[in-house]
């Protein structure tokens, strides 16, 4: 392709059509997300970061619309910065999920910001909060949202247990986005996930080629399945046009 055809594309703007991700364990959190935003149907970037540093032990993430959602990041950051200057300690969590929380209810009718905010301070320890579309504000174990979100609600309630340490929340939080990504058109890429803790926050990083694999339906509907069946059952299959 020489160019691209706006034309053909739908109208709106840069979106983080997204899977995002956060879970409480016991001496920290896992937050994750994948990569690609959207503009329609046009994938305007592949390897996204969508995990925001707001604090040394706090971060959030975005989903929604790529401009709201960082200028609603931008005004929490210079806040909570403003707050460690003046009270001469650092933000807990619950304090700077509320400044999301309020500058997102404000601003309901003209925000598109669906954002998790997960950290560590040294009042209550590691904590999830969920805002949702509307400026809601929830405190939970584990938290997902965006549009790959709605694919992984049932493997999440299966799935997670509390008491879990730091490997197997990771491993939860990659197959959970991975599972995401896999179903939902306007989720994929990379993923990258970030365990904060009360000693270090910790990037990791998983490429596209090494993604979990799952069931893909080649089992079922692939072209040796098929003969397999036939044969077994002495039944031809119906030849289909090219």
């Amino acid at each position: 392709m020489d160019h691209i055809d706006w034309n053909r594309l739908k109208t709106g703007e840069v979106n983080l059509g997204t899977s995002i991700m956060a879970v409480q364990f016991d001496g920290g959190v896992v937050i994750g997300a994948d990569s690609r935003t959207t503009t329609g149907s046009y994938i305007a970037n592949r390897v996204t970061d969508k995990l925001t540093h707001v604090h040394d032990r706090i971060y959030c993430c975005r989903s929604g619309s790529a401009a709201d959602t960082q200028a609603v990041a931008d005004i929490v950051h210079q806040g909570l910065q403003m707050y460690s200057q003046t009270a001469g300690e650092a933000p807990s969590v619950h304090h700077a999920a509320s400044l999301f929380q309020r500058v997102c209810y404000e601003n309901k009718d003209a925000l598109s910001a669906g954002i998790i905010v997960a950290g560590w301070d040294k009042e209550v320890g590691p904590s999830v909060y969920n805002i949702p579309l509307g400026g809601g504000l929830f405190r939970q174990p584990w938290a997902i949202g965006g549009s790959g979100s709605t694919y992984v609600y049932g493997y999440c309630d299966a799935t997670y247990k509390e008491g879990w340490g730091r490997d197997e929340t990771v491993t939860f939080v990659k197959n959970t986005l991975a599972l995401a990504m896999a179903r939902d058109g306007s989720s994929g890429g990379v993923i990258r996930m970030c365990v904060i803790t009360e000693d270090n926050v910790e990037r990791l990083f998983v490429p596209g080629d090494e993604l979990p694999k799952f069931w893909e339906g080649r089992e079922v509907l692939g072209a040796t399945a098929l003969k397999n069946r036939a044969a077994d059952k002495g039944v031809v299959p119906m030849a289909v046009e090219a």
